[in-house]
C-alpha cells in the first residue's frame, strides 16, 4: 500500500497550458534580436557593408584567372571516373600538379556534385515546381492539419508528384528532364538501414544485455538529472558516431524511460536528444553527413584534429546555451514543485530537493524493491556471454567508424552480423517453444494423432523455427526511408530551379564576396541557417561548393557550424528531428511536432547559432587562405 502511495504521489500532474507570450514570447524576442544586430552591423538596407578591400579584389581576379586557365585546359582519361569523385588533393608534377587537381575538382563541383540547369527552365516552370515544393514542405511541417497519411506518405507522394509533374514540363517544353536517380543520395538510405538493423538486434536479441544495460545507465529518478544524462549521452554519441546514428538508436529508449516514469510531458527529454545531437555532430568532421561533404570537397585539406580543435569552443558555447535554455524553458516539468529559476539553480548546484521530488525518488525506489527478484539479481546485473560478444561488435563498431572507414558498409556488416548471431543464438542455445495446447483447467491437450492410408500413424515432423525475415527484419522502418527518399525527390527538384541559389544571391547582395568576414558572418550564417531549413543543408552545402570553389578552411567551418546548428530551428531542419519524431510517434508517444518543437527550438538555435558563430570568428586556426593555391594567410 505503501509503494502505491508514493507512486501516486509521485506521479507528474498535467502542465497547464501555456499564454501565448509564455510560449512563443522567448522566440518573437529572439528572431527581433537577430534582425536587430543584423541591422546594426549591415544597416537596415546593407548600407553600412564596406566595400571590397584592394586585397580581396586582387584575390577575386586571381581566381577567375585560375577558373579561366583550369576551364581552358584539355580533358584527361581520368575524367571518365570523376562521378567517383576528383580523387587526391596531392598530384605529383608528373600528373599535372596544383592545375591538374584544380581542373578535376572544378569539373566535378560543376558536372556532377551541382550541375546548374535553371536557365532551361520557363518562368512558368520554376513557379510552379517552387509551388509544389512549397506545398509539400507545408505538408510536412504540419502533417497533422490535413489527411492521416502521415510524414512518410505525403513525402512519397510529393516525390512521385515532382517527378511526373517535372515529366510534364520536359515533354511541354517548360523544363529539363529531371533524373530523379541522381538526387537520391543513396549513403544516407544505407546508412539509415544499417543502423536500423543494428538497433533492431542490440535490443531484441537478448533481455538484459547491452540494449537494457544502456537504458538503465540514462534513468535517474529525478527528471533534471535524466534529461542531463540524455543531453551528455547525445553530444558526445553524436561527435563519435553521427547525429542520425544516436537519434535512431536512443528515441526509443527515451521514450521508454518517460513511460517507466509516467511523466505527462515527454517533448523535454526528446528536445534533449534532439538538439543536442545536432549540437554533438557539429563537433566532428564525421558528426553528420554535412561535415563529411565539406571535408572532401574542400579545396584545402581540413584534418581531424583540426577540424575539431577550431569548433570546440563554438560547440561547447552551444551546448551551455542549448542546457540553460532547456532547463529554464521546461522548469516545471524538470524540477516539480520549484518556484523558479533562482531555486532551480540550487538544486542543480547544491542538491537541493523539493517535496515533489523526494516524492518521485521515493516512487522510485519503492518501485525498484518491488519489482526486484532476489534469485535473478545477480544474474540481471552480471553480463553473460551474449553481451559480451555484443560490446565486442559494438566497439569494433565504434573504431571502424573512428579510422574513417565507409559509414554505411560498416553499419551495414554490424546488423548483418549480429543478425547471423542472434539466428545461430536462437537455434541452438534459446529453448525451443512450447506448443502445447491446454484445456479450459489446464489441462494438457493431448497432440492430435493422424494416419496415412493404410492407417498407420504418420509421426509429426520437426516443427521449422520462425525465420529472421519473418521476425526481426519486419521491424525495419521501411517507412521512414520511404520518407527520406521522397524528400531527395522533392529538394533535388527544387534545386534544379536554381530558386535557392537565387535566394542566397539576392540575400547577400554586397557580403558575397565577404561572407565570413567583419559584420557580413552574422548576416551570412542566417542566410545557411534559411536556406538549410528550407532546402536542406546537404544541397546548400554542394551549392555552396558550386558557387565558390576557392573558399578558404575557414570558411567551411562556418558553413558546417551554421547548417548543423540551423537543424535545430524547426522539425524539417535535420534528419535526426525526423527520425527522432518518427521513432516515438511508432511506440505511441506523437508528442514531438512542428508546433511544440518551434516555441523552443527557435530561440535555442538563434542564440547558439549567433554565440558560436562570435566564439568561432574570435578564436580560429584555420586559414583563411589557400596554402596550396600558394596564398600567404
Amino acid at each position: 500500500m505503501d509503494v502505491e502511495k508514493n507512486i501516486s504521489f509521485g506521479a507528474a500532474k498535467a502542465p497547464s497550458k501555456m499564454s501565448f507570450m509564455r510560449k512563443w514570447g522567448p522566440a518573437l524576442l529572439a528572431i527581433s534580436a537577430v534582425l536587430a544586430l543584423n541591422a546594426s552591423l549591415l544597416g537596415p538596407t546593407g548600407s553600412k557593408i564596406p566595400e571590397l578591400s584592394q586585397a580581396q579584389l586582387e584575390r577575386r581576379a586571381r581566381n577567375e584567372k585560375l577558373t579561366a586557365e583550369v576551364l581552358s585546359m584539355p580533358p584527361s582519361k581520368d575524367d571518365l571516373f570523376l562521378a567517383r569523385g576528383f580523387g587526391s588533393r596531392n598530384l605529383s608534377e608528373e600528373e599535372g600538379g596544383v592545375m591538374e587537381y584544380t581542373r578535376r575538382r572544378h569539373r566535378y563541383l560543376g558536372e556532377y556534385l551541382h550541375e546548374d540547369v535553371s536557365d532551361q527552365f520557363t518562368l512558368f516552370g520554376k513557379l510552379s515546381v517552387a509551388l509544389i515544393y512549397f506545398a509539400y514542405w507545408f505538408f510536412l511541417m504540419f502533417p497533422n492539419w490535413f489527411l492521416p497519411i502521415g510524414r512518410p506518405g505525403i513525402a512519397l507522394g510529393g516525390g512521385l508528384s515532382m517527378v511526373v509533374w517535372r515529366f510534364i514540363l520536359l515533354k511541354s517544353k517548360h523544363g529539363p528532364f529531371f533524373d530523379a536517380e541522381r538526387v537520391i543520395i543513396m549513403e544516407p538510405l544505407f546508412l539509415l538501414f544499417g543502423l536500423m538493423l543494428t538497433t533492431i538486434y542490440l535490443e531484441k536479441m537478448e533481455r538484459g544485455g547491452l540494449f537494457d544495460k544502456l537504458r538503465d545507465s540514462l534513468d535517474d529518478p529525478v527528471n533534471w538529472k535524466r534529461s542531463a544524462k540524455i543531453m551528455a549521452m547525445s553530444t558526445l554519441g553524436s561527435a563519435a558516431v553521427m547525429n542520425d546514428s544516436v537519434a535512431l538508436i536512443f528515441s526509443g529508449v527515451v521514450v521508454d524511460l518517460c513511460v517507466r516514469h509516467k511523466v505527462a510531458n515527454s517533448l523535454p527529454y526528446l528536445l534533449s536528444l534532439a538538439t543536442t545531437a545536432n549540437i554533438g555532430s557539429a563537433l566532428t568532421l564525421t558528426g553528420n553527413p554535412q561535415n563529411i561533404l565539406i571535408v572532401s570537397l574542400s579545396y584545402d585539406d581540413i584534418g581531424w584534429l583540426e577540424f575539431a580543435g577550431n569548433v570546440a569552443l563554438p560547440v561547447v558555447a552551444a551546448s551551455l546555451i542549448n542546457f540553460a535554455m532547456m532547463f529554464a524553458y521546461y522548469g516545471s516539468e524538470l524540477f516539480p514543485g520549484s518556484s523558479g529559476i533562482v531555486e532551480n539553480i540550487g538544486i542543480i548546484l547544491w542538491g537541493n530537493r523539493t517535496p515533489e521530488m523526494l516524492a518521485q525518488e521515493h516512487a522510485f525506489y519503492a518501485r525498484q524493491a518491488a519489482s526486484q527478484d532476489p534469485s535473478s539479481s545477480d544474474q540481471t546485473h552480471s553480463w553473460t556471454f551474449w553481451s559480451k560478444i555484443q560490446v565486442l561488435i559494438v566497439i569494433i563498431f565504434l573504431i571502424c567508424f573512428a579510422v574513417g572507414l565507409d559509414v554505411c558498409v560498416v553499419s551495414i556488416s554490424a546488423g548483418a552480423l549480429l543478425m547471423v548471431l542472434a539466428a545461430y543464438k536462437r537455434q541452438h542455445y534459446d529453448p525451443r517453444p512450447d506448443t502445447t495446447q491446454y484445456d479450459a483447467e489446464g489441462n494438457p491437450v493431448p497432440r492430435k494423432k493422424t494416419y496415412d492410408m493404410d492407417g498407420n500413424e504418420i509421426e509429426p515432423e520437426e516443427e521449422e523455427l520462425v525465420t529472421e525475415s519473418e521476425t526481426t527484419l519486419t521491424e525495419v522502418d521501411y517507412g521512414l526511408l520511404m520518407l527520406f527518399i521522397g524528400q531527395f525527390l522533392l529538394i533535388g527538384s527544387f534545386d534544379d530551379t536554381g530558386v535557392p541559389q537565387a535566394f542566397f544571391n539576392f540575400a547577400m547582395g554586397n557580403c558575397a564576396g565577404q561572407m565570413t568576414e567583419g559584420g557580413c558572418v552574422y548576416w551570412f550564417v542566417m542566410v545557411i541557417t534559411i536556406l538549410s531549413n528550407v532546402a536542406s543543408n546537404v544541397p546548400v552545402v554542394q551549392m555552396l561548393a558550386a558557387t565558390f570553389p576557392y573558399a578558404t578552411p575557414y570558411d567551411w567551418l562556418q558553413v558546417s557550424f551554421s547548417a548543423t546548428i540551423a537543424g535545430n530551428l524547426t522539425m524539417l531542419g535535420s534528419a535526426a528531428n525526423m527520425i527522432v519524431a518518427f521513432q516515438a510517434a511508432k511506440v505511441g508517444d506523437r508528442t514531438f511536432t512542428s508546433e511544440r518543437h518551434a516555441p523552443f527550438g527557435i530561440p535555442s538555435t538563434l542564440l547558439s547559432l549567433y554565440a558560436g558563430t562570435f566564439v568561432l570568428a574570435q578564436f580560429h586556426f584555420a586559414p583563411e587562405c589557400l596554402p596550396k593555391k600558394g596564398e600567404v594567410c
